[in-house]
């Protein structure tokens, strides 16, 4: 079983020779510019999003603080995600997005740092974390709010290439 698992998991870069989780080197690799986008929908009622819209949540500036919640999610993300890298980030865009026809919002995180590795992971931390505080800051009005569709929606930079969704 040992040499099955170690044949296979030569792909699995998280993985070392014994199977163990372990943190990817990356100190070979080339430093290059890497660039993720990624989203999230945030669904609500058409009552909700309209007090949203007005400014009349009862707990303040829910997209202002949605929006600086992603910003600090993304700087943050090597701390809630075990096994990634801590990034010197050098951008981080977070942009909410009205969709009346949801009702609600996307949220967009672009994400850029020159380095060994990618920024995925914070791009996608950034969207959830944003997601996440639009719901808290927003539960007064509505606990049916419903976070929806987070994912990747392109990557530049690295080994790997390019990535965007929905292109081979």
């Amino acid at each position: 079983m040992q040499d099955n698992f170690s044949q296979s998991s030569q792909s699995l870069t998280h993985l070392d020779i014994q199977g163990q989780a372990q943190m990817v080197d990356v100190s070979q690799k080339a430093t290059s510019i890497r660039t993720a986008v990624a989203v999230a929908n945030v669904r609500m009622s058409q009552e909700t999003f309209t007090t949203i819209e007005a400014g009349n949540a009862p707990k303040g500036d829910v997209l202002g603080t949605a929006r600086i919640a992603g910003i600090m999610a993304a700087k943050q993300t090597a701390n809630l995600i075990p096994l990634c890298h801590p990034l010197p980030l050098q951008k981080v865009e977070v942009q909410i997005i009205p969709q009346p026809e949801l009702p609600g919002y996307q949220i967009e995180a672009t994400v850029k740092i020159k380095a060994e590795t990618g920024v995925e992971m914070e791009a996608l931390t950034a969207v959830s974390v944003a997601a996440l505080t639009l719901y808290d800051m927003a539960k007064a009005l509505e606990k049916s709010i419903q976070i929806e569709s987070i994912h990747l929606v392109s990557k530049t930079g690295g080994k790997s290439g390019d990535y965007l969704l929905g292109k081979s």
